[in-house]
């Protein structure tokens, strides 16, 4: 319903941040990751997803596009609502989570309040392969060249660097002076970002 809002930040409490938008306060439900982001009294803008129930209209807000498409991400795994949504955003920066999800890393999706080993298996297994064919939405695409001894773990590498917002050039870049034959893909992904620091 709503793409965006931008206003004035009025409000800020625990998930919770209040934009005044010509004179009317929006309640947007949010996570520690966009709080941290925000100051009363400044002009904010925060793309929003409306959760419209029969007995409630609840609107959710982030200060990205990239954790906006996080939280839509965990919504569609079987079992994971808005506050678990929430509460994994809250543990964890976009960029984290897509890394875990990529990564199989169980402990960091843990992390969250309420989130067991059993659900964070699931929010792995549901969108580790989601999250390359979302990469569209970054526009950004996946570098084709990779040797064909590691070229999997590079696509995947790859995906994950895309997903967090990193242009196909910079990917490509990063990616070379990587060794990807003996390397894990965490271990890839960590040091193509590295690399990326220092550029």
């Amino acid at each position: 319903m709503f793409y965006y809002l931008n206003g004035t930040v009025t409000v800020l409490e625990a998930n919770l941040a209040v934009l005044d938008c010509g004179g009317v306060g929006f309640a947007c439900h949010t996570t520690g990751y966009t709080l941290s982001q925000l100051q009363l009294g400044k002009q904010q803008k925060l793309f929003t997803y409306c959760n419209i129930k029969e007995d409630a209209f609840d609107i959710f807000g982030f200060s990205t596009k990239e954790e906006l498409a996080c939280f839509e991400r965990l919504l569609s795994v079987s079992g994971v609502g808005p506050k678990v949504a929430l509460a994994i955003l809250s543990a964890t920066t976009p960029s984290q989570f897509t890394l875990a999800v990529m990564t199989g890393d169980e402990r960091t999706l843990t992390m969250a309040q309420g989130v067991g080993k059993r659900m964070a298996q699931r929010i792995i297994l549901e969108l580790k392969d989601k999250i390359g064919k979302d990469l569209p939405d970054y526009g950004t695409a996946i570098p084709s060249a990779a040797p064909a001894a590691s070229g999997n773990k590079t696509a995947e590498a790859s995906a994950a660097l895309a997903s967090l917002g990193y242009s196909q050039s910079e990917i490509g870049q990063a990616l070379k002076g990587v060794d990807v034959e003996h390397l894990s893909l965490e271990e890839i992904v960590r040091s193509a970002l590295r690399a990326m620091v220092k550029q």
